[in-house]
């Protein structure tokens, strides 16, 4: 019996940990996350934090580029079923500086978490974290660490190299997502599954090119550069000039071309959400929360003077995020209702009709 109070003391702490330590490394993925079923949001909560750890190992600038490939190694090891411990993170953050190093640090309770999950959620979750770390690692391979991000800027080459990229770190996240999503409706829903795993990469790229574009002047501080060089060409200018006022129409037109490429995915992300089951209600709730603070990101950020200015944030504000939930609530059931809603939110222009494209119904 003590043995039996004890184990259910650690599981409480354990999912108490990762529930409190959510809306510290992701306010916008902890509001979202509630919307979700119950059979399903726990499940996407471990998976999100799984992700993070990878993360915060691959952004670390106090960790070289071979120690993060080993880390990175090490912990896609500690998914498998029979696993190792996650000891070598818990050892490279000592002493946590911020909630991403904390959660590293205890990524063993992140673990014990995901092996409590049931087996189909874990087989779910597990080869898309794992592709993630081998993506994240090979970044690591060609772009090393910066420890002073003012005397050198690292960018990537090619737009290619940033599609690769945004699929390592959030395409697999939208093929993770509808795997649960799938496990959660049954096989019935096989026909429907297929059709949102076609669009499953470019939502997660509309969400992380978004990010990109919200967070270019803070990646610019730590010494790295999302914006390909190949853009900057185009526009006649090199990355490091992308934050000088000298050069401010050539910066603009390149960051209006990585948003434009971030809309069209958007518009696929659109097209996903429109592709659940009207009886999915709370994952609408979920796909379709996201799009739109994404959405309004993108239309604050094209209009922006500030955009590339090191001591601006482009965030939308508290009462945005509060009004886009509670019309979210309202337009879910409806594709009619979600497609007003969207092209309320990003004006006709950019919601244009898409050719090609099957009709979804409200069924």
């Amino acid at each position: 019996m003590a043995a039996e109070v004890t184990e259910a003391g650690s599981r409480a702490a354990d999912r108490t940990f990762c529930r409190e330590v959510l809306p510290r490394v992701s306010r916008t993925f902890a509001i979202c996350i509630r919307l979700l079923p119950p059979e399903l949001d726990h499940a996407v909560l471990i998976a999100y934090l799984l992700c993070r750890v990878a993360d915060t190992v691959e952004d670390s600038l106090r960790l070289d580029a071979e120690d993060k490939e080993r880390l990175l190694r090490h912990f896609s090891a500690c998914l498998e079923p029979e696993g190792p411990e996650a000891h070598p993170l818990r050892a490279a953050f000592p002493s946590p500086g911020d909630d991403e190093e904390r959660l590293a640090h205890e990524a063993d309770i992140v673990l014990r978490e995901f092996r409590r999950l049931p087996s189909p959620q874990q087989d779910a979750i597990r080869p898309w974290v794992q592709e993630m770390c081998a993506g994240m690692a090979d970044v690591v391979r060609r772009k090393g660490s910066s420890e002073d991000g003012a005397a050198h800027l690292e960018a990537l080459a090619t737009v290619e190299e940033l599609d690769r990229y945004c699929y390592y770190v959030a395409g697999t996240v939208g093929h993770l997502l509808t795997d649960l999503f799938h496990l959660h409706a049954g096989p019935r829903q096989r026909e429907r599954y297929h059709a949102l795993d076609s669009l499953a990469t470019s939502f997660g790229l509309g969400l992380q090119l978004t990010n990109i574009v919200k967070d270019v002047a803070d990646d610019r501080r730590r010494g790295w550069s999302f914006v390909p060089q190949e853009l900057c060409q185009l526009a006649g200018i090199t990355p490091d000039q992308l934050h000088d006022g000298r050069h401010r129409d050539a910066s603009r037109r390149v960051m209006h071309r990585l948003i434009a490429k971030a809309k069209d995915h958007l518009l696929d992300a659109l097209e996903y959400s429109t592709l659940l089951a009207r009886r999915q209600y709370g994952i609408r709730l979920f796909c379709l929360t996201a799009l739109y603070f994404a959405v309004q990101t993108l239309e604050l950020a094209e209009r922006d003077d500030r955009l590339l200015d090191p001591d601006h944030k482009v965030k939308i504000t508290r009462s945005a995020v509060l009004h886009t939930i509670a019309m979210t609530r309202m337009v879910a059931p409806s594709n009619t209702l979600v497609r007003w809603y969207f092209r309320r939110l990003a004006g006709t222009d950019w919601a244009r009709a898409r050719p090609g494209r099957p009709a979804t119904s409200d069924s």
